[in-house]
């Protein structure tokens, strides 16, 4: 049966298979021919979360979901209208998704008796009804596929590979989309490899040739895809990790100033790393320690000897690292520090997404050592964040939290590329024996600002910086060693004072939609940005009243935002954990705390709007 959907300008395109098939590069190709033609979008690679699952089963399934379209995209979607399944494992776990009347497009050679079983069916989906409110299309691709590679000299299991480009040239022929950005890359990527690259060539277009020949005209169709209604400039596609490292390279030339980048490779954190050690920048060296707690400290010894330090982790490997972010405190050294949260507790689920490393972030050490806390809101917004982040760390000369997470750093949106030029110059501390007096070195080079709080960064080796500093508590005025209550007092106090002078230098908080004559506001923080934007869009095209506020500075909070959130009667916040930032909203400013009300959901996946829309309908509600 052939069911009628409803014509849109924004399609929701899902891949879905094993492991092996090579879903994630298949969504990444897609997206740069869809990013290539002006067309806004959003992704979500949804890895399995075991390295390599049973070949088959709901488990090891790996998929790739895409929206894009004409008008502005700030999720990757709700409800595929377009899925490709290239096996039973592949369309049980994604059909739940779906919306009715979408088209289901299946590898029909993968549907054997033996994989259905594995994949929990006791009957074949294809056949049973039970897909009646979609549009089935089996094809067999397998066949085809092998079909197209029998003139090349490659094993079954070798042509197999060659699906997921067999598939993309069809998808490419449906949108309308060109195929010249996935050809430069098989030749810029098989190039030294002649017959693979032709190969892979063969396959696009074959399967580009099947969308035109194939007699299904009124399933298989091309569909309408318009221009989004962007802002003139250039642009290209971008993942959050690509973002972050760029944001690290626009942090060395606004600053002026070399980097290290230590880490340990941990998912998702490590795309970080891989992306800038393909860049090779030489002010930014990259370097892979043993361990976690190494390649902290090793970072805090680069911000020791006048370079900026850089740390990646992900929760488990953050907690690894909380001694020597301690030191970088007590030491009072600037230093970066980016988490990239993953879900649960321990390893937990490695490859989803979770919000629930804030506490983490604001009170996870021993003793009062307070460091400030932000957030990246998009995956092209982690070069802005990146920024912001060093400036703060060189500013008040302290560690900085940056929390992004695996959403953020996989997936992709349509970037306007930055006109670095125009951007505003990173000031440091860093000291000057010009500057400095001859007598008394250490009482200047210990004499902090009275309004950043931040003493001079003192860069050993040179005439007239000498000076002492340790992990052991110091000397307010010298630097030395001391076991005084009086100084230790002193001391906390000045380590507190310096987080709460970086609120005044914070921009003030400003509402993404709405008004302060709403009734509710939905407050948020990093990559719920999306969806929480498309529900308050949503809820105020229907006539309710609500408006949106996303933060960006976590702790501490910008120094107008409980004039802020006063104006409202109910504060929604949604977030990808039990209600962390709640607990901090009530924790300091007590006076809210009536006016909060929680949406939490951890289920390692980012919100969808209807779900956001149903909670904003609720709040309104019941109060």
């Amino acid at each position: 049966m052939l069911h009628q959907v409803k014509s849109s300008d924004i399609h929701v395109v899902r891949f879905a298979g094993d492991s092996g098939d090579g879903i994630q590069l298949q969504g990444q190709e897609f997206t740069e021919a869809v990013g290539a033609t002006g067309h806004d979008l959003g992704t979500l690679p949804d890895f399995p979360a075991e390295i390599r699952a049973p070949a088959g089963t709901t488990s090891g399934v790996s998929a790739f979901q895409i929206q894009f379209g004409g008008n502005r995209v700030h999720t990757p979607g709700d409800s595929p209208d377009v899925l490709v399944a290239f096996n039973p494992a592949a369309l049980k776990v994604s059909a739940p998704l779906l919306q009715p009347g979408a088209l289901i497009i299946v590898d029909e050679a993968n549907f054997t008796e033996r994989r259905l079983r594995k994949s929990g069916y006791t009957s074949n989906p294809l056949q049973d009804g039970s897909l009646k409110d979609f549009d089935i299309y089996p094809i067999d691709i397998t066949r085809f596929t092998l079909e197209t590679l029998d003139m090349f000299d490659f094993s079954r299991k070798e042509a197999l590979r060659c699906r997921n480009f067999w598939v993309l040239g069809l998808m490419l022929w449906m949108f309308g989309l060109p195929r010249s950005p996935l050809t430069e890359w098989i030749k810029d990527k098989f190039g030294a490899k002649p017959q693979v690259c032709q190969a892979n060539l063969a396959v696009v277009n074959a399967g580009h040739a099947f969308g035109e020949t194939a007699e299904r005209a009124h399933v298989l169709q091309h569909k309408t895809v318009i221009e989004a209604p962007l802002t003139p400039g250039e642009y290209r596609t971008i993942r959050g990790a690509e973002a972050t490292a760029l944001g690290l390279s626009a942090v060395s030339l606004l600053a002026d100033l070399d980097l290290l980048f230590c880490s340990y490779p941990i998912t998702p954190a490590s795309g970080i790393l891989h992306e800038l050690a393909a860049m090779e920048n030489p002010r930014i060296p990259t370097f892979q320690a043993e361990d976690e707690i190494a390649s902290c400290c090793a970072a805090i010894g680069a911000s020791y000897g006048g370079m900026l330090g850089v740390t990646s982790s992900s929760g488990p490997g953050i907690a690894l690292k909380t001694e020597a972010i301690g030191l970088a405190i007590a030491s009072e050294l600037p230093l970066l520090v980016i988490n990239a949260q993953r879900a649960g507790p321990s390893t937990g689920l490695p490859t989803k997404t979770e919000q629930s490393d804030l506490l983490q972030a604001v009170h996870g050490r021993n003793a009062d050592t307070p460091l400030p806390v932000i957030a990246a809101n998009s995956p092209g917004d982690c070069f802005r964040a990146t920024i912001d982040a060093a400036r703060i760390a060189l500013r008040h000369m302290t560690p900085v939290f940056l929390l992004l997470d695996s959403y953020l750093v996989n997936a992709s949106e349509l970037w306007a590329i930055p006109d670095i030029e125009k951007a505003a110059s990173i000031e440091t501390q860093l000291a000057t024996a010009e500057k400095l007096p001859d007598n008394a070195p250490h009482e200047v080079l210990f004499a902090r600002d009275p309004e950043t709080c931040a003493r001079p960064w003192a860069v050993p080796g040179k005439h007239k910086l000498m000076h002492r500093t340790a992990g052991l508590e110091t000397d307010i005025a010298s630097g030395h060693i001391s076991y005084d209550p009086e100084n230790h007092q002193a001391m906390t106090e000045l380590r507190l004072a310096k987080i709460g002078r970086i609120s005044r230098f914070l921009p003030h908080e400003r509402l993404v939609q709405g008004t302060a004559q709403a009734r509710l506001l939905v407050l948020g923080w990093g990559s719920s940005y999306g969806p929480i934007y498309e529900a308050v869009r949503r809820a105020n095209k229907s006539g309710e009243r609500v408006a949106q506020a996303h933060l960006r500075y976590l702790y501490p909070f910008p120094s107008n935002l409980e004039k802020i959130l006063k104006q409202f009667d109910l504060i929604l916040v949604p977030e990808m954990n039990a209600g962390q930032l709640c607990a901090l909203i009530r924790s300091q400013l007590p006076d809210l705390a009536p006016r909060i009300r929680q949406y939490n959901r951890i289920t390692g996946l980012p919100f969808q709007i209807g779900e956001l829309s149903a909670a904003i309908t609720k709040t309104l509600k019941d109060g």
